[in-house]
């Protein structure tokens, strides 16, 4: 008998144990995904005490700034009116590093922060050197003759008396040193002393001067910590809710984040918008597809066709108008009301009279569209690739004799890639953290709930062949006590005489 209690002892405690991993496993089933959003929520807010509160101050991914430049092959030919060729240079790749500062938490649930960059050259991944010399067109010179196209005639030979004395052209011949960062010009300098107060550049004149050591603006962000509804949204830049480039209200929204982080939970029907002040509007992304990043699930988004299309293939794009070609954007309102253009490189997905126009395009989406992939619980950016092409209006000025005989047309400059992608330590604490403990979790619940179901099932089992051989010992030992007694019986009528009577009637049997 202490067997069977033993046995029964040890299927109760196979029960229990089942039971009480069948019941863990329910209850993570039920608890572990809202346990996950809210530990998603926590650590994806800009707070000090969120994971990603330091990644989000110091951006730990490192960047890098690819320049191409399109160096004029013929630019004696374009005085006289022909077709311009280029050809491309680079890239010329920077380091790019970023922080922010000035970082203000406010009353309404929102951080302010100033976020300032700087580039430093990489000549071990650049295909030249900032020596290298590029012919380009003179921006001052060119962008001066169209902005003074309708001014009187007289206005217009002073600046080619101008010109000529200081020694201008149409086209330069400039290091790429000089051409990102600057140069000095004469001209910047004899306005500035003359009229120092009528001229935004006041020192040297580079394309990319303004960005070097310098920052993107104010921005007033929803921190998420009281509203997750508006979490990362831009509340305000440099204290505006809008800004008062374009000619529609819709358009000088500022809309989405300030395209560093997104709000988590995404799904494919979701978008990524953000203000850029370089392009001094708002973007949206849309989802292409669903991809992996070492090891991470992403959802890739891309720009849409209708990202620079014109106001006659995209009404809403009416207030970014006047318009050229579809596939380019106008950008003079905030660039000095200079005949500047925003595209995408090549004019890739432009109206394609833009690439013909030019000798030496070649636009294709493999090396020319942009790509950010994001990592759809949290929002953050996983790999990213930015391309943006800057490019000229140029066109020959009555009156300016700089201009020769050029034909109309929009001459790319430079186009340029920003590109990161999230490796090393901080690679591997987000997979671990944010991608490895879920998934852990998310399985574990079910093996919990099949675990505490087969060890229930085998405790019934074993209970129920338990109850049968105990039965059977039961059977067998009351079986065994039953033979013995009258055995015993019939051994004792064996010893004790029988009557005559009986040994007669046996006899004659």
């Amino acid at each position: 008998m202490g067997g069977c209690a033993k046995a029964r002892w040890a299927a109760a405690a196979l029960g229990f144990l089942g039971l009480l991993c069948a019941v863990l496993g329910a209850v993570m089933i039920i608890s572990v995904p809202s346990l996950i959003k809210q530990q998603v929520l926590k650590n994806v807010r800009i707070d000090p005490t969120s994971l990603s509160f330091n990644m989000w101050k110091e951006i730990p991914v490192p960047f890098y700034l690819s320049v191409y430049f399109f160096d004029i092959i013929n630019p004696q030919e374009i005085l006289q009116g022909q077709k311009p060729q280029v050809r491309e240079r680079g890239p010329y790749v920077y380091r790019e590093y970023r922080r922010k500062s000035n970082i203000t938490f406010n009353d309404n649930d929102t951080v302010s922060f100033l976020e300032y960059r700087n580039f430093k050259f990489q000549p071990d991944k650049s295909s030249g050197l900032e020596s290298d010399y590029i012919v380009m067109p003179n921006i001052l010179v060119l962008s001066a003759a169209v902005m003074m196209e309708n001014k009187p005639m007289s206005l217009k030979l002073f600046m080619t008396l101008t010109f000529t004395a200081l020694g201008h052209r149409a086209f330069m011949n400039r290091t790429v040193g000089e051409i990102m960062w600057g140069y000095d010009d004469p001209i910047v300098s004899l306005i500035n002393k003359y009229f120092p107060d009528h001229f935004p550049i006041k020192g040297k004149f580079g394309l990319f001067a303004e960005l070097n050591n310098s920052n993107s603006g104010l921005f007033t962000v929803f921190t998420g910590v009281n509203n997750f509804s508006r979490i990362h949204l831009v509340d305000k830049w440099n204290g505006l809710s809008k800004v008062n480039f374009w000619h529609s209200d819709q358009c000088n929204m500022i809309n989405g984040t300030s395209g560093q982080m997104w709000a988590p939970f995404m799904t494919p029907q979701s978008s990524l918008e953000f203000y850029s002040p370089e392009a001094c509007r708002s973007m949206k992304l849309i989802y292409k597809e669903a991809g992996v990043f070492e090891g991470i699930p992403t959802f890739r988004f891309k720009a849409p066709d209708t990202l620079f299309a014109n106001g006659s293939v995209y009404p809403p794009n009416e207030g970014f108008c006047p318009c050229m070609e579809s596939g380019i954007q106008n950008v003079s309102t905030c660039r000095f009301n200079a005949p500047l253009f925003l595209s995408h490189p090549h004019f890739y997905n432009a109206d394609p009279v833009l690439a013909e126009s030019v000798l030496g395009l070649h636009p294709n989406e493999k090396d020319h569209s942009l790509f950010l992939d994001i990592h759809p619980v949290t929002g953050i950016p996983m790999n990213c690739s930015v391309k943006l092409q800057m490019n000229l209006y140029i066109k020959a000025v009555k009156g300016i004799g700089q201009t020769g005989n050029i034909e109309p047309v929009v001459l790319p400059l430079v186009w340029f890639e920003e590109r990161g992608a999230m490796e090393g330590e901080t690679l591997e604490k987000f997979y671990t953290q944010l991608v490895l403990m879920p998934k852990v979790l998310h399985y574990a619940q079910y093996v919990f709930l099949a675990v505490g179901c087969a060890l229930l099932l085998l405790a019934v089992v074993h209970w129920i062949r338990t109850q049968e051989r105990c039965y059977l010992f039961w059977s067998s030992n009351k079986k065994g006590s039953e033979d013995k007694e009258a055995m015993k019986a019939y051994s004792e009528s064996l010893m004790t005489s029988a009557p005559k009577g009986t040994v007669l009637q046996e006899a004659r049997l």
